[in-house]
């Protein structure tokens, strides 16, 4: 039997500003079998640390995950290896093909490094791509098909063990509109009895296709925390361009800068505010992670 369930999930680090980052806190969901769920969420909302954890290569703090009846959380050795192999596929933003090798050859991989035959292997893999509509292409490199088509190859890919469990990290990210339609309806499909389909995704066209929507957001986007006072030392960084947004700060005393590292090297600073100027409230409100650092 299929299926997820996430129970009282917490994930914590600490970010290079040196504030503790928590992505989850208490976190639980589940997809049953043969759904279709999807995990909804602006950038910095936690979508990729909790594929990660889903997916076996990146371990809570603590918390419960229970994957087609196997507690992955609980997972060692080579029993966790057995479950990244074969329990779980996963498609990834960026597809990930090999350039040198052709379609067929990218789907064969996996296999082939399970100890399968090329024959076996490729025979399985012209199964698999006959199933995402591109027999006529297994012969092409992903140089040569569209960002669509290289999508549905990964998709083949990440099908080849026949995993009960398939995690797909924006796998519309790339794609014109004409791929996008093509890709979901895929995915939709992939969703049945004896397999549950979990895609983390900004993309709001996935919802009506979704047995199941699982909406993340970042912690402390919604007055969730106390207020509390941070004291900096001179030059210390509070937060950078790109972190997570959690808190908005008031300034009680003294002051910081507003800026953001040029790609060349060296800082523009776009503003200096004093007490009682107040910053970092875009993230929060809109879900948005930092647009400049502060020090």
């Amino acid at each position: 039997m299929s299926g997820v369930e996430i129970r009282d999930l917490s994930v914590a680090y600490t970010s290079r500003a040196g504030y503790r980052v928590a992505p989850f806190e208490g976190f639980s969901a589940s997809c049953a079998d043969g759904e279709l769920g999807i995990l909804l969420g602006p950038s910095g909302s936690g979508k990729t640390t909790l594929l990660s954890c889903l997916a076996g290569l990146l371990r809570p703090a603590s918390g419960t995950i229970t994957a087609a009846g196997r507690e992955v959380t609980a997972l060692t050795g080579r029993a966790l290896d057995g479950y990244r192999r074969t329990g779980v596929g996963v498609v990834f933003q960026a597809f990930n093909l090999i350039p040198s090798l052709s379609a067929r050859e990218n789907v064969a991989v996996p296999l082939r490094l399970a100890g399968r035959s090329w024959r076996e292997a490729e025979a399985r893999a012209d199964a698999l791509l006959d199933e995402v509509g591109l027999a006529d292409r297994r012969g092409h490199r992903p140089g040569e098909l569209s960002g669509g088509q290289q999508q549905r190859v990964a998709i083949a890919r990440a099908l080849v063990h026949d995993p009960p469990v398939i995690l797909a990290d924006e796998p519309t990210a790339h794609l014109d509109y004409i791929s996008v339609e093509e890709v979901l309806l895929l995915i939709r499909r992939l969703a049945a009895p004896g397999r549950v389909v979990l895609v983390a995704t900004h993309d709001e066209r996935f919802n009506p296709l979704a047995d199941r929507v699982i909406e993340l957001r970042p912690l402390g986007a919604a007055g969730e925390t106390e207020p509390f006072t941070r004291e900096l030392r001179a030059g210390e960084v509070l937060f950078e361009q790109g972190d997570p947004a959690d808190h908005v700060y008031v300034v009680e005393a003294g002051a910081v800068e507003v800026y953001r590292p040029r790609p060349g090297g060296g800082d523009d600073v776009l503003a200096t505010l004093g007490p009682g100027r107040h910053f970092g409230e875009i993230g929060p409100l809109l879900k948005l992670p930092r647009t400049a650092s502060i020090r």
